[in-house]
């Protein structure tokens, strides 16, 4: 986590302590421009409000070896939740993002946003009690959802194949503010993804990543610069619009024809499988009706060697690959993370999609961008919710 310019000085030494781990004063005058004293001051003031604590004592140059700083984890707490279609997680973190515990819920036709609201509102309320955890201790709760958003109003708008109904125009951040007495931060999930494996990877010093996950739909997010591009509204499922057929199949119905997700994402690897068996082709799912042939039963049949399920998720592997390659000649990133229920079904799906990628990047092996399913996987999206509340939080 990045020091932002705009924040106190005192928060951009605590940023940079919490982005080092372990750090020395001389470490940090190299990086701001105050007097030996005036750091000594401040350090001093973080310390006897318990921001910082004495971590040891560095290696010596020559002279006394030096003290070490870091960030105080006990020091307040942070919950995280992340709203998808198919489940949604609530983390609560402490100030060095340590997951103390977590919680999932299946996002069924049933989970209505009150539900949800009630289910994180009593989850969180016991992970608090069970911990020994004020309500006045924890800084907020960040929320990573699906979009389309209204980020500054903390709004979830129109987002599309939820199993649930109403969930239009949800005022999320408002909601859950009210129930847990808590501020409440809202971004698209991509977005707190990429935030919380760009944390995670730090010490790769990443500037220029791209995220993308498939599941139910495409998604995407960028960083340039170690930071989030943002555009004039939220597009994070854009990236499934990418037309790679002209006059190609919809996606339900809806969106362009021949768009990426019409040929990567959970409801149309169904429905090519389901297709495949009304003909007559030969599976281990040739028996069961069509409501039954779903993404579990899809995963299972691939992971028992089933021709015709191996063959479609190598389709849509294949076109992952073709999405991707698209995406990493236009934006040039250093870093791919890729995510999401299609990409972690199988490792077939993940070799087909980069043997496609890299055979169409261009000028590729000399740009060759490292290729990663990430380090926080499923925890990405809520660990960068919980991340977005620390970055936005005044250090007070």
């Amino acid at each position: 986590m990045m020091p932002h310019s705009n924040s106190s000085i005192k928060k951009q030494v605590y940023d940079r302590i919490s982005y080092l781990g372990t750090v020395s004063k001389a470490n940090l005058l190299t990086h701001f421009s105050l007097t030996s004293s005036s750091m000594t001051r401040l350090l001093d003031e973080m310390s006897s409000q318990g921001l910082i604590v004495v971590s040891g004592l560095g290696s010596s140059t020559g002279g006394r070896k030096p003290i070490l700083f870091q960030t105080n984890p006990k020091y307040r707490y942070i919950f995280g939740l992340e709203i998808s279609r198919i489940y949604s997680t609530l983390g609560l973190y402490d100030m060095h993002l340590n997951t103390i515990s977590v919680t999932r819920w299946k996002m069924d036709g049933t989970m209505t946003p009150e539900r949800l609201v009630s289910h994180v509102t009593n989850g969180a309320r016991g992970f608090l009690s069970e911990h020994g955890i004020s309500t006045s201790d924890v800084l907020g709760i960040g929320i990573g959802a699906v979009g389309p958003l209204d980020q500054k109003k903390g709004i979830i708008l129109e987002p599309e194949l939820f199993p649930a109904p109403s969930w239009t125009n949800v005022p999320i951040c408002e909601m859950l503010g009210e129930s847990l007495g808590i501020p409440a931060k809202l971004d698209n999930g991509a977005n707190t993804a990429l935030i919380g494996e760009h944390w995670a990877l730090r010490t790769e010093n990443i500037q220029h990543a791209l995220y993308v996950h498939a599941g139910v739909t495409i998604r995407s997010a960028m960083m340039s610069g170690g930071q989030i591009l943002r555009g004039a509204v939220d597009t994070e499922g854009a990236v499934g619009q990418m037309i790679i057929q002209a006059n190609g199949p919809r996606l339900s119905g809806k969106g362009n024809y021949g768009a990426l997700e019409a040929f990567v994402s959970v409801p149309s690897l169904e429905e090519r499988v389901r297709t495949q068996l009304k003909i007559g082709r030969s599976s281990l799912l040739s028996g069961l009706s069509p409501e039954q042939v779903n993404f579990a039963t899809l995963v299972d049949a691939l992971s028992q060697g089933d021709l015709l399920v191996t063959e479609q998720f190598k389709e849509t592997a294949a076109y992952l690959g073709i999405g991707l390659a698209n995406l990493i000649n236009a934006l040039h990133p250093e870093y791919v993370i890729l995510g999401g229920p299609l990409v972690s079904a199988h490792q077939l799906v993940l070799d087909v999609s980069l043997e496609v990628a890299k055979k169409n990047i261009y000028h590729f092996p000399e740009y060759s961008p490292v290729f990663t399913q990430g380090v926080l996987t499923d925890e990405a999206v809520a660990t960068g919710a919980a991340i977005m509340i620390l970055q936005s939080w005044e250090g007070n």
